[in-house]
């Protein structure tokens, strides 16, 4: 069992980086087409089309990475202070009466635009000579798949949280600098402690 959540885990890291990719490819899109648009007077009619629909995909595949690192927007002012179990309980909870449901709808939902528009070969009416937009509305579903996956995984270990009661070890990806950990590991305040003493010695024996 623990080899098929870390499996999960890991195969929705490895999407949630690779779509990340998309902020590069965004950026470098955006500055090409501001550049075509007023210094060569050359704009493209579909790249607002392009630039939502990459922005759309980076959003919603990375949503189980998200979910798998805690990173999430919740109002944590109290849970933060809960003991691990209660934390388990109230996630567990929520999970079963609002995440699953939720999910179940996006990619039940999802699919059926996503069938519609392949049958179709539906292309965006925004703007003129608008792209396909199949390929994008397929990503709807699969992203639910994957946010579906992601909570069975999150589900497991508030499971594994309530009986043990501690949180699980997950695997380490991207997270924040801890400033404090930092100064330990480098020293900092030594550093600057035996700084500021060298400088008053050389104040002391310049003249004045």
């Amino acid at each position: 069992m623990q080899r098929i959540l870390l499996t999960i885990d890991r195969v929705n890291t490895w999407i949630g980086q690779l779509f990340g990719w998309f902020v590069l490819a965004l950026t470098l899109f955006i500055t090409y087409e501001v550049f075509s648009r007023y210094a060569l007077g050359a704009p493209h009619s579909w790249s607002f089309d392009a630039m939502n629909m990459m922005y759309g995909a980076l959003f919603m595949m990375a949503g189980a990475y998200t979910l798998s690192k805690n990173g999430h927007v919740r109002g944590d002012v109290l849970y933060g202070f809960f003991p691990p179990r209660l934390q388990a309980g109230l996630d567990l909870t929520l999970y079963i009466i609002f995440f699953f449901p939720g999910v179940i709808a996006l990619c039940w939902a999802g699919y059926s635009y996503a069938a519609e528009s392949w049958m179709i070969n539906e292309h965006s009416t925004i703007t003129a000579d608008g792209p396909p937009i199949y390929p994008f509305k397929a990503i709807i579903p699969l992203a639910g798949i994957t946010l579906l996956f992601q909570g069975f995984v999150e589900v497991v270990y508030c499971i594994q949280c309530l009986k043990l009661g501690s949180w699980p070890k997950r695997d380490k990806d991207v997270e924040e600098v801890d400033v404090d950990k930092l100064k330990e590991m480098v020293s900092v305040d030594e550093d600057m402690g035996e700084l500021d003493k060298l400088v008053i010695q050389q104040q002391k024996r310049s003249p004045s």
